[in-house]
């Protein structure tokens, strides 16, 4: 007898020419809401959606270059359940989903090479 997987449901996908998710679709608009709504944003004050973008792009710079100086550092993720394991810092995946790391020290051992998940880390620390 098969057993019964469940399955993610995401926002109603990109039309052939376009390059995203339908912003009008009911299940983007719950999963994925921003403070400002765009399209109303866009139409009633296009200043505030500008400063939003602008504060945006910061963080998401300020990201990436966090990233690329944790690049062959020890790195300590806090992660869900109060785990706290350490390891050296490789790389992230373009979508930012998975850390690759060497030399991961955990609770139940050491793992020479391996992949954290993001969703599972609550914050991480290096020294700089």
């Amino acid at each position: 007898m098969a057993t019964p997987v469940s399955v993610l449901r995401l926002p109603k996908g990109p039309v052939p020419n376009s390059r995203g998710f339908d912003p009008n679709s009911p299940r983007f608009i719950a999963l994925c809401r921003t403070s400002i709504p765009t399209s109303a944003a866009a139409q009633s004050d296009p200043e505030q959606l500008q400063e939003e973008q602008h504060a945006r792009s910061v963080l998401r710079e300020r990201f990436l270059r966090c990233l690329l100086a944790m690049t062959n550092k020890k790195v300590q993720f806090h992660m869900h359940e109060k785990v706290n394991v350490e390891a050296t810092f490789g790389a992230s995946d373009i979508d930012v989903l998975n850390f690759q790391v060497s030399d991961l020290h955990t609770p139940i051992g050491v793992q020479k090479e391996a992949l954290i998940r993001c969703q599972d880390v609550i914050s991480f620390t290096f020294d700089v």
